[in-house]
């Protein structure tokens, strides 16, 4: 297990006089040499952290290998010298595929000397089954490392532990608070930590998200959101030969139902609803008696899908056989997540950041697919919420190509480093 080793105690005041020296004075046009050699020596600790935790097969529903992995980072931010919590779950959102049992979550505080309120997110769980290891091990060959949930998420949880590192090794503790949660259960749209991961990210200042930043490292500001609709039609069997009058076809009125749905979509808002899957009748000659649908739903805006929902439910009042039972369910899966203006002048900090390194910063505001925890982070706040401070990679959820590059280390350590610490500072207006 890599231990961070910190800087000697007369050292440690020196780096950070050092860096508050050439903070004052830097216009953005090179970066500061300590922060940068720190981060370069931190990268080797950083993959011997990743080794280990792609070592821990951590599936959504592998109870085991969550605890094991739990143990681990919470291990590391004990030594980092956060106040460290091994959380289970009592809020639980049952979705339609929700497990019984849900995987822990590691909550961890560093008290400051600031008044600043940073958050620092990532998710322990893949979406692997158990056993599937072997054929993807950590391995680095040429620029690249490789292994089973790399890229989603396993470097995204190693990257906010060196990152604490370096500011451990800088002595730096202006910020007020540091929260650093990772939950297990992200890739099951988060039943069990949603509602922590909102009630810890409402009062924060800023929220950091370390899902890979794709191929190009691109910081994401906006995510649709993700729902899904399932309708249930309750009929009544019969004989469809010899007495087809003494049922009520659920298929007839599940066809109606969906029929009549088929245009709530909106595309110039982005909402959009899709019914894909559909269920009806036992036999040939028998009237079905029960009769399901599902849909799935995108949106742009949190109000899209509560509008959404309501138009469903008027809907299903319209029923072609007065004698069926029509039911329906509406998930919010995920949320959207919003850009706002706090999030723009953070990730335009982010930006001049990367021109330091001589290196160019994507920014997307606008939503480019679902599913991120940081939709969550984002319903109670009204500090920025960014995206995609992860490692650039490729290949998430698959089976035999996963990886990130290991160029996209240093200058993710140092972007994270230096965003918390001028954060901290009041630099970022």
């Amino acid at each position: 297990m890599p231990r961070s080793h910190p800087v000697p105690s007369l050292v440690a005041p020196l780096i950070a006089s050092l860096w508050l020296a050439c903070a004052a004075t830097v216009t953005h046009a090179e970066p500061v040499a300590d922060l940068h050699a720190l981060a370069q020596k931190e990268q080797q600790p950083l993959l011997d952290t990743l080794r280990d935790l792609v070592g821990i097969e951590s599936g959504s529903r592998d109870l085991d290998g969550l605890n094991q992995i739990a143990a681990r980072v919470a291990d590391q931010l004990r030594q980092l010298g956060g106040t460290v919590e091994i959380l289970q779950p009592t809020d639980i959102y049952r979705l339609d595929d929700t497990p019984e049992k849900i995987g822990p979550a590691v909550h961890a505080t560093f008290k400051g000397t600031g008044a600043k309120k940073i958050m620092l997110i990532a998710h322990m769980d893949t979406v692997y089954l158990k056993g599937m290891l072997k054929d993807q091990p950590f391995r680095i060959d040429g620029d690249k490392a490789y292994g089973l949930g790399i890229a989603d998420d396993k470097q995204g949880v190693a990257l906010i532990l060196h990152t604490v590192a370096m500011l451990q090794k800088l002595n730096f503790r202006e910020y007020g608070t540091l929260t650093v949660l990772t939950n297990g259960d992200e890739e099951i749209s988060s039943p069990g930590w949603r509602s922590t991961i909102t009630k810890f990210a409402s009062d924060q200042d800023v929220v950091f998200s370390f899902e890979g930043g794709g191929s190009d490292g691109t910081l994401r500001l906006a995510t649709s959101g993700i729902g899904s609709a399932y309708l249930t039609v309750q009929g009544k069997s019969s004989h469809a030969g010899s007495r087809p009058e003494g049922g009520i076809n659920a298929l007839y009125e599940l066809s109606h139902q969906v029929l009549q749905m088929k245009d709530l979509s909106k595309p110039e808002q982005g909402l959009k609803l899709n019914w894909t899957v559909s269920k009806a009748g036992t036999n040939r000659n028998v009237i079905p008696a029960e009769a399901t649908a599902q849909a799935d739903a995108r949106a742009l805006k949190v109000t899209d899908f509560d509008e959404l929902e309501k138009a469903l439910q008027a809907k299903i009042k319209n029923r072609l056989l007065p004698d069926s039972r029509v039911e329906l369910k509406f998930e919010v899966r995920r949320p959207p997540l919003e850009a706002n203006d706090a999030s723009r002048r953070v990730a335009a900090y982010g930006k001049t950041i990367y021109q330091e390194l001589g290196m160019s910063l994507k920014v997307d505001e606008k939503a480019t697919g679902g599913g991120t925890d940081a939709a969550f982070a984002a319903l109670k706040t009204k500090g920025a919420v960014v995206e995609g401070m992860g490692l650039s990679g490729f290949g998430a959820h698959s089976n035999d190509a996963e990886y990130v590059k290991l160029d996209s280390i240093v200058p993710r350590l140092y972007l994270t480093t230096r965003m918390i610490m001028d954060l901290s500072n009041g630099k970022v207006k």
